[in-house]
């Protein structure tokens, strides 16, 4: 609670010194967990230019990465509370917000990115997005975190069976947490800030994300020898803002909120798709072991009984399964 209200006030006050200096231009503050190298930063930075441009610099978005305005519950709380503006936030912390956005968590739900994004930008996305209004969240667009793997310091891992008893970081996410626990692992769900530190100290052994995250926070300086491209999980990142900010806009401003998030979107996937074979190389340059042909197979079985523990997601999960057909 002292996190989520010493980030409160600090984007109180930069709202305040913000405004004054800004005289008749809106200014609106954006948060991400992430550093300046990082995808969400090219997504904030282009759905920023394009609300400048479009609003003739009536409304302009500040950037604030590397969690200085909070974790990333922290600023989901936040924005709920309309302490904060706008954040792009892992899909992971929302199902603590929405419990119907865990069905976008479980593990395996989609075979590629083309897959991901029909759901996403179609009806079922749409519709989750709209959920988000209960809890103060308005949801304009899915950015992306990325297909996640999972790296350790340990040993390499070819199949299920090499990931039990290994000590991972996981997502603040219930669907995480029990899919890792299917797994046999020590799963140890913690915010991102706190998982480098616990990499760096060798507290934990391993962690779970997409190729842009490792190479840009560099992990194999986290002692993490061993990366496995088992893509148990597509995580995607929202654009998301107050719902009560969302409510005090315009109609006019908000449609140009709500197209600029979804191109800054489609930006920064197609960045990462440029990038990602790029950084895997340079991520072997470093001594990483890479393990790229994995028995995929093995994991999906053993997670399977994950379904079955979320009946309440069911009928998503069948939308989503007849939607891909």
């Amino acid at each position: 609670m002292k996190s989520i209200i010493r980030a409160a006030l600090l984007a109180l006050c930069l709202s305040l010194v913000l405004t004054v200096c800004a005289g008749a231009e809106t200014v609106l503050q954006l948060g991400t967990t992430v550093n300046e190298q990082d995808s969400f930063q090219v997504a904030a930075e282009k759905f920023a230019e394009l609300v400048a441009e479009r609003t003739n610099g009536e409304y302009k978005i500040e950037i604030y990465p590397n969690g200085v305005l909070g974790g990333e519950s922290d600023m989901l709380d936040s924005m709920s509370m309309d302490m904060l503006d706008m954040g792009i936030i892992t899909s992971g912390p929302f199902v603590n917000f929405c419990k119907e956005m865990g069905v976008l968590d479980m593990p395996f739900l989609f075979a590629n990115n083309e897959e991901a994004y029909k759901i996403f930008d179609g009806e079922i996305g749409q519709e989750l997005l709209g959920k988000l209004e209960e809890a103060g969240l308005k949801g304009l667009a899915y950015a992306e975190r990325g297909f996640r793997n999972i790296t350790n310091a340990t040993r390499p891992v070819q199949s299920a069976a090499d990931v039990k008893g290994l000590k991972l970081r996981v997502m603040e996410n219930e669907v995480y947490t029990k899919t890792f626990q299917a797994l046999e692992v020590n799963a140890v769900p913690m915010a991102w800030a706190d998982a480098l530190t616990a990499l760096q100290q060798g507290t934990i052994e391993g962690q779970e994300n997409p190729i842009n995250v490792i190479y840009s926070y560099g992990l194999w300086d986290y002692n993490q020898k061993y990366i496995t491209l088992d893509r148990h999980s597509y995580s995607t990142a929202i654009i998301t803002m107050s719902l009560e900010k969302w409510n005090s806009l315009p109609e006019d401003i908000q449609a140009i909120f709500k197209q600029a998030a979804q191109e800054a979107a489609e930006y920064e996937r197609a960045w990462v798709a440029d990038q990602e074979a790029g950084q895997l190389e340079a991520i072997k340059s470093h001594g990483v072991e890479v393990i790229e042909n994995p028995d995929v197979d093995s994991f999906r079985q053993a997670v399977q009984g994950v379904y079955d523990a979320y009946p309440q997601y069911a009928d998503y999960i069948a939308r989503i399964q007849e939607a891909l057909k």
